[in-house]
Formats: C-alpha cells, sequence, structure tokens
C-alpha cells in the first residue's frame, strides 16, 4: 500500500510543477514605454541677445544768453516742438541798441579822419614832383591815410559786432526739437560774465539707444564666427527691437550704427548704440528700455522645446532615442531661449529623436517607443485585437444574469 501512496504523492507534484511552469512561460513581458519625441532638424536662426539699454536723444542743444541783459520775456510754450530759429526768449534790446548806434558814430567819424587824410595825401602826391613838399612830408601824409583806412576797417568791425550782439537779444532755437522747461524766469539778468542757460532743446525722433554686451560673449560670438557657424552683422545692418512696459514690441525696429572698440575697464562691456526712429514720440529720452538685438544669424542651430531640456550639476543635457531603441543622454549647449524652445548650439545632430513626453518614464541605457510628440498614445491590446482585462465575461449594468 505504501507504494502506491508514494506514486500519486509524486504524480500530484509533478503536476503542480508542470502548471507553475506553464504559468511562467504565459506571463507577457512588459513592453517598452511610449515616449513622445521631436526629431532634431539644424536650421539657420537669427542671434539674438535681450539686453538692456537707456534712451537718449540724438542731439541735445542748450539755449544760453549769449549778451548780457534783462529777460523781458518768453515767447514759446514749455515743453511744444519748436523749429529751428524759432524765437524762444526776448532780451532787453536797448542797451545793445546803443552800442550799435555809437559804433555807428565811431564808424562815420573815421570815414571822415580817412576823408581827410587822404584829401591830405593827394595833394602832397601832385606837389611831390614839383618839389613843392619834401619826401618827409608826403610820406606822414600817406602814413595818415593808411592809418585812417585801417581805423575806418576796426570800425566797421565794430559796427558788424554791435549788430550781432542786438540780434542775440532775440535768442532763437539752434536745433529742432522738443523745448524744456524755463530755468530762467523774466526780469532776471542773465548772460553777465556767463552764458545763462535759459532752456534746453531735445530732438527726439529719431532716438538713440545705448546699450552694452560684455567683451567675453563679444569675443565668443567672434570666435564662433571664425569657426563659420555664425555670421555677425555688420553696423547699420544689425537689428534692435525695443520692448515696452506691457511685454509688446515696439513697432519701430531701430538699426546699429556705432560700436565700440575700447572695453571698459570699469564694467568689462563693449559700448553699441542703435538709432530708433520714434515718429509718435511713444519714447522719450533717459527711459531705462529691454530690448531685443539681433547681432546675426546662428547656422547649424536646433530648437528643442524647453521641456525636453533638463539640468543637473553636469549641466543641460537631453535624453535621445539612438537606432537601436535604446535611451542615450547628451549634453547640450542650452543658453537661449527663442520663445519656448531652447536654442541648442552643440551636442545634437540631425535626425537625433529628443524625447519631449514621458520623461519620468525613460532610463537611460532602456528600451523606449518613439512616436511623434503629442500623438495619442495607442491603447493596450490595440495592435493584437485583445480585449481589455475584465471585459469578457462582463454584464451590462442592471441586467440579472
Amino acid at each position: 500500500m505504501i507504494a502506491p501512496v508514494r506514486s500519486v504523492a509524486l504524480c500530484c507534484a509533478l503536476a503542480v510543477a508542470l502548471a507553475a511552469c506553464s504559468k511562467n512561460q504565459e506571463q507577457p513581458q512588459m513592453p517598452p514605454p511610449e515616449v513622445g519625441v521631436v526629431k532634431a532638424s539644424p536650421q539657420t536662426v537669427p542671434l539674438e541677445r535681450d539686453l538692456v539699454g537707456r534712451l537718449s536723444p540724438v542731439r541735445s542743444s542748450d539755449v544760453r544768453a549769449r549778451v548780457s541783459g534783462v529777460l523781458l520775456k518768453r515767447v514759446y510754450q514749455e515743453g511744444t516742438d519748436v523749429k529751428e530759429g524759432q524765437v524762444l526768449f526776448q532780451i532787453d534790446p536797448a542797451p545793445l541798441r546803443a552800442s550799435l548806434s555809437g559804433a555807428q558814430a565811431n564808424l562815420a567819424s573815421a570815414q571822415a579822419t580817412y576823408a581827410n587824410a587822404k584829401i591830405a595825401a593827394d595833394r602832397a602826391r601832385q606837389l611831390a614832383p614839383q618839389k613843392f613838399v619834401s619826401q618827409s612830408d608826403l610820406d606822414n601824409a600817406e602814413a595818415a591815410e593808411r592809418s585812417a583806412a585801417a581805423a575806418v576797417q576796426q570800425m566797421r568791425a565794430n559796427v558788424e559786432t554791435a549788430r550781432i550782439n542786438l540780434g542775440y537779444a532775440s535768442v532763437t532755437a539752434p536745433i529742432s526739437g522738443r523745448a524744456g522747461k524755463q530755468q530762467v524766469t523774466e526780469g532776471a539778468l542773465v548772460g553777465q560774465g556767463e552764458a545763462t542757460l535759459l532752456t534746453t532743446i531735445d530732438q527726439l525722433d529719431p532716438l538713440y539707444v545705448n546699450f552694452s554686451i560684455s567683451a567675453a560673449e563679444l569675443e565668443a560670438l567672434r570666435a564662433a564666427q571664425s569657426g563659420g557657424n555664425v555670421q555677425l552683422s555688420d553696423t547699420g545692418t544689425a537689428k534692435v527691437q525695443v520692448k515696452l512696459s506691457d511685454g509688446s514690441l515696439y513697432d519701430q525696429p531701430g538699426t546699429l550704427d556705432f560700436s565700440g572698440v575700447v572695453v571698459d575697464p570699469a564694467t568689462g562691456s563693449v559700448s553699441l548704440r542703435a538709432t530708433l526712429p520714434n515718429p509718435d514720440r511713444k519714447l522719450l529720452p533717459g527711459a531705462f528700455v529691454t530690448l531685443r538685438a539681433t547681432l546675426g544669424q546662428q547656422a547649424n542651430a536646433f530648437l528643442i522645446p524647453q521641456g525636453a531640456i533638463q539640468r543637473d550639476t553636469q549641466g543641460a543635457y537631453a535624453m535621445v532615442v539612438g537606432a537601436d531603441g535604446k535611451v542615450v543622454r547628451k549634453s547640450v549647449d542650452a543658453n537661449q531661449a527663442v520663445g519656448a524652445n531652447w536654442l541648442i548650439t552643440r551636442g545634437l545632430a540631425a535626425g537625433d529623436q529628443v524625447v519631449v513626453d514621458g520623461l519620468q518614464k525613460v532610463r537611460e541605457g532602456a528600451p523606449a517607443k518613439p512616436v511623434p510628440a503629442g500623438a495619442k498614445p495607442a491603447q493596450p491590446g490595440a495592435a493584437t485585437g485583445q480585449k481589455p482585462a475584465g471585459a469578457e465575461g462582463a454584464k451590462p449594468e442592471g441586467k440579472a444574469e
């Protein structure tokens, strides 16, 4: 009886073992995770930098009193546009007019003296051949004539100076632009010993935008240009756009018109300047603005969505699905944002499948199934025609068996 019992036990054990092996063989392998990718495609991208600059007028002129006198009145309206040559202030012209009259009287006296000296010299020149006058008298008469002629020239210059000073009594605008507030009130004595500042005129259209770029960055750009990947724009072609306080871009682009050649030892930067049209007077001199300068073009660059670039202590990197279906890590240079993308200048190759969606599912060296980013993920069993677990045998709710 013992042998049959052992045979039965052995058969049961074998059956259990076979069932377990069959169950293990039927258990399916986990498929690789499905991740959304974008294919890296090289392109030429504008080389832009976001910088901070300060607006200044193209021309700014101080209006000063050029002659001494009492300020009678202000002719212009403060804070309005004025034209070149327009009268702005009036200085009391009476003393200047009297000076002009005195200079004219002195000129008339000098001219009379010259006329007498000329007559005497002419007479001496006529009598000299007959020896009626000595040579010494002739020389003296001609010397007196020349002195009188020089005095006439001097008096004429004095008259011209007095006339110019009288003209300065009407203070005019040296340039066209926006006139500022009055610096001296009516009744004040101006121009006494120095040219008194009366107001300032600023030309508001166009404006200058003064900004700077670090010498290290400029050197890196020039090094990249020599490598062939970067093409810098020349002065006169590089564009500048100003960002307004609400975040929008000013609708009038500017043009770079000056690039410094000396590094400021205090800041380590190089000065740049752009000319910006301002026809509506929307921008005002002296204001700090954020600007976007297009300094050239970056060739063989990649625009990758910002969500695909990660950073750690080693720097920026992207996860890429290789040709063998496995995920590899690639370190990249991502130092500039372009809209919702990072500008990648190093680290990627054309055709790389960069993981954008499902980064939490991938591991370096593990397999992954790439699909275009944004595509709807496949449902389990859709490819094999299998029904989802639990679907078979399900009955409509509320119906009895």
